[in-house]
């Protein structure tokens, strides 16, 4: 998966849809991301004593990474998202619209050094 926590994205589909947040976390199992502020629902809660006053809770849910793209960093601007290995051989991941940066993937490798 290439979206990784911290990252900012924007909802493409769906009920909150051009709506941008930061990644909170990343399941890769499910292929599901939890982005803040989207897919707010109301979770009913019984009182207890962790909870004494009970009601209704407000939370996010999470929210498929095929409805979610990047947002660049450099134009500001939804990308998708490609890896390239520098010359020193580290991979990298970068944003297609602009080739900008979204850091380093991998480590130098001497086999993925260009000589």
């Amino acid at each position: 998966m290439k979206i990784k926590t911290g990252d900012i994205v924007e909802v493409i589909s769906g009920d909150d849809r051009r709506e941008r947040g930061k990644v909170l976390s990343v399941d890769h199992a499910t292929e599901r991301v939890l982005v803040e502020g989207v897919n707010l629902v109301y979770k009913h809660v019984r009182r207890s004593q962790k909870n004494p006053q009970g009601g209704r809770l407000r939370k996010e849910m999470p929210v498929r990474v095929s409805n979610v793209m990047i947002v660049c960093p450099a134009t500001n601007k939804r990308s998708r998202i490609g890896f390239r290995y520098l010359a020193d051989g580290s991979k990298e991941r970068f944003a297609k619209v602009s080739g900008a940066t979204l850091g380093a993937v991998a480590p130098a490798r001497a086999a993925y050094a260009k000589k």
